[in-house]
């Protein structure tokens, strides 16, 4: 089993930079590959980037170029940093691990999820 804590959320405004960090136990991670969704009020789960064991990545479009998505196997930690934020990119953001090869941009091909983190971003 592995367990998924994230943190870093909060309230900013437009233009801001976040941080988002998920943190493991129960497993090391360096097998797993690492994603990260997004839920917004009244609409379904979306991803937003994931990254494989081997360090290479994959974006949403509409954040590509501002949020990078990094990896510290040795520290059993994922990494988000979002830039120049938007009022769209406000939601939940979770952490997600599967042991599924490639990059998956599926909610369903991912077998562990944390609990979630709020990101606000005013206009």
């Amino acid at each position: 089993q592995v367990q998924l804590v994230e943190s870093g959320g909060g309230l900013v405004q437009a233009g801001d930079s976040l941080r988002l960090s998920c943190a493991a136990s129960g497993r090391t991670l360096s097998s797993y590959a690492m994603g990260w969704f997004r839920q917004a009020p009244g609409k379904e789960r979306e991803f937003v980037a994931t990254i494989k064991w081997s360090s290479t990545t994959s974006y949403k479009d509409s954040v590509k170029g501002r949020f990078t998505i990094s990896r510290d196997n040795a520290k059993n930690t994922v990494y988000l940093q979002m830039n120049s934020l938007k009022p769209e990119d406000t939601a939940v953001y979770y952490c997600t691990a599967t042991v599924r090869p490639g990059l998956r941009v599926l909610a369903s091909d991912y077998d562990y999820w944390g609990q979630g983190t709020q990101v606000t971003v005013s206009s």
